[in-house]
């Protein structure tokens, strides 16, 4: 990582690893900070700073759009109605694996001088020459190839809006795993933020009866726990493993890049073992892309480029302004999942639930002057 010779840059660098740890793209944030680090270095003049601001809220909108519609997309992919077999989520997994390391190798590519032969005796020098360093990332691979597909099962059986708001307790888990496994410590604001978190997402969750409860909505209360589950298992495993990987940057020196590769390349491969395991006969009947369409590939390629986005608001935005992103991007799933998808229909204890959620998501990344202690 650059010595930027200020404690500031680095404070930036460990807040995306946190923000990042939902699809597993935290690891492609962290290496996109990693170098645009060395572009700070150079001498800035006044128009830059108009610049900077512009990027800022540009890359807030980028943000809130790719958020939202990875969650949308993905959702709508899932209970699409067509003719023929759905895609498989499994396959989806491993497609984007692919995605993600051809990204990291096109930029470990360009960090060598476009040199082909500089960059096979980095790869061979680092990985294969270095075995015990790779298998480390053995770990939050198979664990990241599980909350992926975790959240395929979570958007499949729960709407967007809902998935929104109770996918914010990774923050939760998070914090926990970080305070746990790194000796990190909360200020009290943030476990204050963290109690509003749990109230939130239970208020959303609170089960609700009317008296005109139809039989198709007593039947769905089985998908829902099953979506439920998922998600809770998700942010559990989005927390561990983020933490573990954190643990691995900051415990070598090696390339960050580099460690992308061998993440995506256990993720790739346990994704692969799962997919052959679990879906083998749909797989022998009609192939590994069966179901595919422009929408799948949109939700791969979002799935896989997700953690790029985000590294640029980290750069040039902060951790309070990203809280409006995550807030407009559980307002406007919500918005679209009620007229559009037409899958949600909200009551009040969501709205207070959401309120809750966004709320604390703002008073979390609170930084009071220079006393914060948190870099979870």
């Amino acid at each position: 990582m650059p010595d930027s010779g200020n404690v500031q840059p680095k404070k930036e660098e460990c807040l995306s690893a946190e923000d990042l740890q939902d699809t597993g793209n935290m690891n492609l944030a962290t290496s996109l900070l990693a170098s645009s680090d060395k572009q700070t270095e150079t001498p800035t003049m006044v128009p830059s700073s108009v610049q900077s601001s512009r990027l800022k809220y540009v890359s807030l909108g980028v943000l809130v759009l790719q958020t939202t519609s990875l969650v949308l997309t993905m959702r709508y992919s899932r209970t699409l109605k067509e003719e023929g077999h759905q895609y498989l989520a499994s396959s989806a997994v491993v497609s984007a694996e692919v995605l993600k390391i051809l990204t990291c190798t096109i930029l470990v590519f360009m960090d060598n001088k476009y040199s082909l032969r500089g960059m096979k005796q980095l790869l061979k020098e680092q990985i294969v020459n270095k075995p015990m360093e790779t298998m480390k990332l053995a770990v939050p691979a198979g664990i990241y190839t599980l909350q992926n597909n975790l959240l395929y099962v979570a958007l499949s059986n729960l709407d967007a809006a809902t998935y929104q708001v109770t996918y914010q307790l990774k923050i939760l888990t998070t914090a926990i795993f970080s305070v746990t496994m790194l000796g990190k410590r909360l200020d009290r604001h943030q476990w204050f933020s963290l109690l509003l978190l749990m109230m939130g997402v239970a208020s959303v969750q609170w089960p609700t009866r009317s008296g005109d409860e139809s039989e198709q909505k007593i039947l769905s209360a089985g998908s829902q726990f099953v979506g439920l589950t998922a998600v809770l298992m998700a942010c559990v495993s989005s927390g561990f493993a983020g933490v573990y990987f954190e643990r691995i940057l900051k415990e070598t020196k090696q390339s960050v890049w580099l460690r992308n590769i061998q993440l995506g390349v256990f993720s790739f491969a346990f994704g692969f073992i799962g997919m052959m395991t679990y879906d083998i006969q749909r797989v022998r009947e009609s192939g590994i892309f069966q179901g595919y369409n422009h929408i799948t590939w949109i939700v791969v390629i979002l799935q896989a480029l997700g953690g790029l986005v985000v590294a640029v608001v980290i750069k040039y935005a902060d951790n309070i302004l990203k809280g409006f992103a995550t807030s407009l991007s559980i307002i406007m799933s919500t918005l679209i999942s009620y007229f559009l998808l037409k899958d949600f229909t909200p009551t009040g204890l969501f709205f207070i639930g959401a309120v809750l959620v966004i709320a604390a998501t703002f008073i979390y990344g609170y930084k009071p002057g220079h006393t914060s202690t948190v870099k979870v």
